[in-house]
């Protein structure tokens, strides 16, 4: 392991290891042996692994009834509307409020940094983004297409009185650096949960052998959408006894299972793709969903903002010359989709792994615990995976 490794994962572990003492340590799946996928993760396993993205939130609680907040991704450097990025919308189940969707889709292209919120939110937060982007140097008097994505925390937050700010999300972008990310309940996940406890924003990445190009792909997520609980294909959900349509199939009291619900998921790698290519790719986040447990339940908007970084495709808004370099051929692309899904699914968990118990007026969303979740892993020998199955591994 990287020095760089060891430090990171130290700083974010000392901050998980901040929850009340109800809800015991916290940490990222990796520090208790839970390893998805087979790639290697960047050294930061976060979406700032991709060089040049940087992560913002603003976390707001107020009072005894808000609890929320705005993540913001800032794509790359310099001025992303004279010089945008090739990029796509997949949608996965369209049940959402995403400000922006059909421009990304027609044009193929990002323009604005993205910002995450609450369902009632955005578009107050869509406000503050193009306040801000005004502010950047080299804009004028342009039409501008924030993008804008969201998730419902209704259950401990009161999103009817419009809590989030244009300044609230100034100070996100603001905010915005890279290196380490701040996972569970921060930021837009400040309220959110995932499979009926308390979820949030989880991040991941992979870097691919040189053999398979070298990319680098990093997936962050804001949680909060419902399904059957499965880690490393072990049914936790299930063995923990939360879980869809318990009172249908078992005639059990009425189970909180939260099956409705949402997920936004932002992907950003250094492969120089088309828009074309990045639809394929965020395609496969679904399939790497589906590996937590997701069945897109009718309710659940489930959106990936996905973005290709390679400085040689940000072409000119404007020119009359041909622009823009290579990409990679559609053979080149299988790498990717695997690691898509296996970051994807480990961002998933580490969101569930880094959550700490919220409560309100309205509710309470409660920390999984982490003891519970490994018994079961343990016991479907889901842990440990890069050690048992390692090259070499007896």
């Amino acid at each position: 392991m990287r020095l760089s490794q060891v430090f990171s994962a130290l700083a974010l572990l000392a901050l998980a290891l901040t929850a009340g003492a109800e809800d015991g340590p916290r940490g990222r799946v990796r520090d208790f042996g839970v390893v998805p996928g087979v790639f290697t993760p960047g050294p930061l396993n976060a979406l700032t692994d991709v060089a040049g993205v940087k992560v913002g939130h603003k976390t707001l609680i107020e009072g005894d009834r808000i609890r929320t907040g705005v993540t913001a991704v800032i794509p790359g450097p310099g001025n992303l509307y004279t010089h945008p990025m090739p990029a796509w919308i997949h949608v996965g189940n369209g049940y959402g409020k995403l400000i922006g969707e059909t421009q990304v889709r027609e044009f193929g292209e990002l323009e604005t940094p993205i910002v995450l919120t609450c369902t009632l939110c955005v578009w107050s937060a869509a406000r503050g983004l193009v306040d801000w982007l005004y502010d950047q140097p080299g804009m004028g008097e342009h039409t501008i297409n924030p993008i804008v994505g969201e998730t419902n925390d209704g259950r401990v937050n009161d999103m009817w009185s419009d809590p989030v700010q244009p300044a609230h999300v100034r100070e996100a972008l603001e905010a915005a650096k890279d290196g380490p990310i701040a996972e569970g309940s921060v930021g837009a996940g400040t309220g959110t949960q995932a499979f009926g406890w308390k979820g949030g924003i989880g991040t991941s990445s992979r870097v691919l052998p040189d053999s398979l190009g070298g990319w680098t792909l990093g997936v962050l997520v804001q949680t909060n959408y419902g399904g059957f609980l499965t880690m490393n294909g072990a049914p936790v959900g299930r063995a923990l006894e939360q879980f869809p349509y318990q009172e249908a199939l078992a005639k059990a009291p009425p189970a909180d299972d939260r099956e409705d619900g949402s997920i936004m998921i932002v992907l950003a790698t250094d492969a120089p793709l088309s828009a074309l290519g990045l639809e394929r790719i965020a395609k496969r986040v679904m399939m790497g969903l589906g590996r937590t447990g997701s069945y897109a339940h009718n309710g659940s908007g489930d959106y990936i903002i996905a973005f290709s970084t390679a400085p040689e495709l940000r072409k000119p808004r404007e020119s009359r010359d041909p622009e823009g370099g290579g990409v990679l051929v559609n053979a080149a692309l299988s790498p990717l989709f695997a690691a898509a899904a296996e970051a994807t699914e480990e961002a998933v968990y580490n969101a569930l792994f880094m959550a700490t118990t919220v409560r309100s007026a309205r509710g309470e969303l409660k920390a999984i615990s982490i003891p519970a979740v490994l018994e079961v892993l343990e016991a479907h020998n889901a842990l440990g995976w890069d050690q048992r199955y390692a090259p070499g591994a007896p």
